[in-house]
């Protein structure tokens, strides 16, 4: 029998990879693929409890987060597609030349 137990360790297991991710990586698109995987973590605690509790509340949550992931990640690679045309990677560590 799979409780809610399992399904909050197995979030916080993803919601830790997704974190050593972002703070290890250095290409952009891995990084955005490990923030992409930490809010999906978030989504399974919140569809997890809303299954627990018995309400709909984490459900509509859920809804909220995929659109603005949706948005975040037109937005994200667009500016990863403009970036690599200016400098021809897309190294976080180049980031520092978009400063003025």
């Amino acid at each position: 029998m799979i409780t809610i137990t399992h399904y909050m360790v197995l979030s916080a297991i993803l919601f830790s990879m997704g974190t050593v991710g972002v703070l290890t990586r250095k290409n952009a698109i891995v990084v955005f693929m490990c923030v992409e995987l930490m809010l999906n973590s978030v989504n399974l605690t919140f569809i997890a409890l809303s299954s627990h509790l018995g309400n709909m509340d984490g459900q509509i949550f859920v809804f909220f987060i995929m659109t603005v992931a949706a948005a975040e990640a037109a937005v994200g690679l667009a500016l990863m597609i403009a970036f690599f045309r200016n400098s021809d990677s897309i190294d976080v560590e180049d980031f520092s030349l978009l400063k003025w």
